[in-house]
């Protein structure tokens, strides 16, 4: 977009409120592209497509005399029926579906700024023998003599061999500019930094003077629709220096991946886009990490990066439009190697880049990495792996053979199809208590400590509710009476909590008014329960078809992966059927499952040869063709 101090008659001035940013804009832009490019946060899960009614703003006046329906759109029909007459009469619009007209002043309200979500990808303890990619040697070299003239990159090969056995390797071109400067200053004592060193079609990436060798370190890099994780590695000790996380910036085109391979598929420059704004973070998140140990970008010399098949695809600037038609084949499946700056990382010039294998369309590097990490095909007892993010994943297997499934949760889960629902930010629900005779409500608000009732309520300022709350409030409903098995709100049942519409209860008042930031109150309606319904069901269904599938009755064990699947309750999970029918000890929190695959691939190449098998080896399950997929999905939305 255009934010130029042009002041020709087809642009317009647009004021954004509280922040003050400002622009020139053009009228075939609407006012979520326009806040994109003033920098101005906004919530749009359904990434502009007037879908999810997240990017609610308020026209406040025209900079000029004009009324205010002179200086905007008239609204749409996706308006008309997310917000309604009331709400257009007010001035609020969608700023994806609103274009200036005039010059113009937007008030963003609190529930339409994006806030920071709380990342919880801490790396996890556990490591493997360490063998990375990248291999550093101490040689010694004979200064060369008019008797012995031998050039210098040959020389170096010749005591690679000589004093390490390590032969059959080349020349990064960048490495051999330095090695003549190098090795002169510092005496023929070298510190050498190979790729793949020891192993056919290695090569010499860098040459430092023995006497100081530096930081020599390795990112891991989880990218998950919603986050990125990144685990800054010294790949001489193994030892995991610093973890940065933050947002992926792909949100600003949607909070789900169909959102974003539709921006990639119909707009021009869609894939760069999404491409340069990941590899941005990533930068942006290594500079950091490198930062607080005193090191520098150029000290990272191998990363590996795992993500779902989409997040692989847009990273590599592959062309994702295989992903978003039947039948949604990946561009490949097996590992790449590349040298990271061809995709863009800052780091040293002779880095790589390993992304792990895919499984399928759906299934990705993420799941592969949560594979390696928890190892079922080393066990003798059927195990789940369930990772809950903005895509449901499963594995089920054991050393004799696994199953995977894909299937959609995390939209639901993750506040987009919510009527209060949002990420896991400050300000948002995340435990919900009822009490069965009352109906008193108790909920923890993220960013502040204890419950809603050991606060005054002008203190609580709750703006939503995140996907942990989601399930607790399904939980505590259906456990207080307020809901009945099929979903539905208890006909007979009244409350002051409880909101009727044409005379029937439909909604469920989680926190009133005064005890939130937005001045209404937070509520849960039968279109969230619904929505919860059919999330949950895709994942217990997944679940039940894989069991069937691999010939078991149930999981021995069943393990919770990823941030989300983390921080959940399993009790409550599993009152609502969310999970398979275990007892709760044989359900087990093993944090970001991904993340330490990722690390476990970067200090090791056994690990990187266990996923290229993983890939190989997992039994891919369709369920949308599985013909008991239905029944099961039916069934399992049954609280």
């Amino acid at each position: 977009m255009s934010t130029s101090v042009d002041h020709e008659a087809s642009t317009y001035t647009v004021i954004f409120q509280p922040s003050g940013r400002r622009g020139r804009v053009s009228p075939d832009q609407s006012l979520l592209e326009v806040a994109r490019g003033l920098g101005v946060e906004l919530e749009s899960a359904c990434g502009g497509n007037g879908k999810c009614g997240k990017c609610r703003v308020r026209i406040e006046s025209a900079v000029d005399d004009r009324a205010v329906g002179e200086i905007v759109s008239p609204p749409t029909d996706a308006e008309e029926q997310l917000l309604g007459p009331t709400a257009l009469a007010d001035g609020l619009r969608l700023a994806c579906q609103t274009h200036a007209r005039g010059d113009l002043r937007v008030f963003v309200p609190v529930e339409s700024r994006r806030a920071d979500q709380v990342v919880r990808k801490a790396a996890g303890d556990r490591t493997v023998p360490l063998d990375p990619a990248v291999k550093c040697y101490r040689v010694a070299l004979k200064p060369p003599t008019l008797h012995d003239p031998l050039a210098d990159a040959e020389r170096l090969q010749a005591a690679l061999a000589e004093q390490h056995g390590v032969t059959d390797l080349t020349f990064d071109l960048e490495a051999l500019r330095a090695l003549p400067g190098v090795a002169r200053e510092a005496q023929w004592e070298l510190f050498v930094i190979t790729w793949q060193g020891g192993i056919a079609g290695g090569c010499i990436v860098d040459i430092r003077p023995a006497a100081d060798p530096g930081h020599v370190l390795g990112l891991a890099v989880d990218v998950g629709t919603t986050t990125v994780a990144a685990y800054l590695v010294d790949l001489i000790t193994g030892e995991v220096l610093a973890t940065e996380s933050a947002m992926n910036p792909q949100v600003a085109f949607g909070d789900d991946v169909i959102s974003r391979l539709y921006h990639a598929l119909h707009n021009d420059d869609g894939s760069r886009e999404l491409q340069e704004t990941l590899i941005a973070e990533v930068n942006n998140l290594a500079r950091r990490a490198v930062e607080s140990r005193g090191a520098a970008p150029e000290d990272i010399y191998d990363v590996v990066m795992v993500g779902n098949t989409a997040m692989h695809h847009l990273f590599l600037g592959i062309d994702p439009h295989s992903l978003g038609t039947a039948p949604f084949t990946p561009a490949v499946q097996g590992s790449i190697d590349a040298k990271a700056s061809l995709l863009g990382l800052q780091f040293n010039a002779g880095c790589r880049g390993h992304i792990l294998p895919v499984e399928a369309g759906f299934v990705g590097a993420d799941n592969v990495a949560a594979v390696i990490a928890e190892e079922p095909y080393k066990q003798d007892e059927a195990i789940l792996i369930v990772d809950i993010g903005t895509n449901g994943e499963l594995v089920l297997g054991n050393r004799d053979r696994m199953v995977s499934a894909s299937c959609a949760t995390g939209p639901a889960l993750e506040g987009a199809h919510i009527e209060f629902g949002m990420r896991a930010a400050p300000g948002a629900i995340e435990r919900i208590r009822i009490d069965p005779e009352t109906l008193d409500v108790q909920f923890k608000v993220i960013g502040l400590e204890g419950w809603s009732t050991e606060h005054p309520a002008e203190e609580i300022g709750a703006r939503g509710i995140c996907g942990s709350g989601i399930i607790e409030a399904a939980a505590e409903m259906a456990k207080a009476g307020v809901i009945l098995t099929g979903g539905g709100f208890n006909p007979d049942l009244t409350h002051e909590r409880v909101v009727l519409e044409d005379g029937r209860p439909r909604k469920f008042m989680i926190a009133k008014p005064e005890e939130t930031a937005i001045g209404r109150a937070i509520t849960v309606s039968l279109k969230d329960i619904r929505s919860i319904q059919l999330a949950k069901g895709a994942l217990r269904a997944g679940a039940e078809i894989l069991a069937r599938t691999y010939g078991v009755e149930k999981p021995a064990r069943v393990l919770l992966a990823g941030a989300f699947g983390s921080y959940i309750d399993k009790h409550r999970a599993l009152e609502i059927g969310m999970l398979p029918s275990v007892e709760p000890e044989q359900v087990v929190t093993v944090g970001n499952s991904a993340g330490d695959g990722a690390r476990f691939a970067l200090v090791s190449v056994e690990k990187r040869r266990e996923a290229e098998w993983v890939a190989r080896n997992v039994e891919y399950v369709e369920l949308a063709t599985d013909q008991d997929f239905q029944a099961e999905y039916m069934e399992a939305m049954y609280f």
